[in-house]
């Protein structure tokens, strides 16, 4: 090989290190394998933290953006700014991130800066587990959407977003990305059923 060609490859693999340094917003290229299921929320942070320490970004303190009966995932991700792991910006704000996300499908990446595949692509792993309302609280009510607070992979539901904007139907709903509609269940299967796969965002608090 070269030695232009060796030191191109060397300055684009280091420069590809230093933005996943810098990452600071992912999402997961892989949830833990048990539906949504993922430890309760502390299991959920513990493999944000896995997955960024293994692509270079795990100095930072990660959390997962996901409500519970208790907890909204908007007062738990630190005030931003977030970006993804090409440098791009997802938010400037917590706010800015309820009202002008740039999470679509090019931005919406994984923790190694791969895009996730979304409606249109086999499979679609579109739909990323919240459970929370468009403005990042909780689902207020009796009604549990969040399955068990992270704990069941059966029965139940949580309330998922569309990462890429896209759905069945062209309404608000369909293109939001952290909350579009209820899973049909919890379990793996369930949630790759209604095109999802346990996958949620994860963002360094600071």
């Amino acid at each position: 090989m070269k030695p232009l060609l060796v030191a191109f490859i060397l300055l684009a693999a280091a420069s590809a290190q230093a933005q996943q340094k810098d990452m600071t917003f992912f999402i997961t290229s892989a949830g833990p394998g048990n539906g949504a299921d993922l430890g309760g929320i502390q299991g959920a942070d513990r493999h944000c933290q896995t997955l960024a320490k293994a692509a270079g970004a795990g100095e930072r303190e990660w959390r997962a953006y996901l409500s519970t009966d208790k907890v909204n995932a908007r007062d738990r991700i630190g005030k931003g700014p977030w970006k993804n792991a090409k440098g791009e910006e997802i938010a400037r704000s917590v706010d800015d991130l309820h009202s002008n996300s740039k999470i679509n499908k090019q931005t919406g990446l994984d923790e190694k800066g791969q895009p996730v595949n979304g409606r249109g692509d086999t499979p679609n792993r579109h739909d990323i587990l919240t459970g929370s309302q468009p403005d990042g609280r909780a689902i207020p009510g009796d009604k549990d959407m969040t399955c068990g607070n992270w704990t069941k992979s059966g029965e139940g539901s949580a309330i998922v977003g569309h990462h890429d904007r896209m759905g069945l139907r062209d309404d608000d709903a369909s293109k939001s990305w952290n909350s579009s509609h209820p899973s049909r269940g919890c379990s793996q299967d369930a949630l790759r059923g209604s095109g999802g796969d346990g996958l949620f965002y994860c963002f360094a608090v600071k």
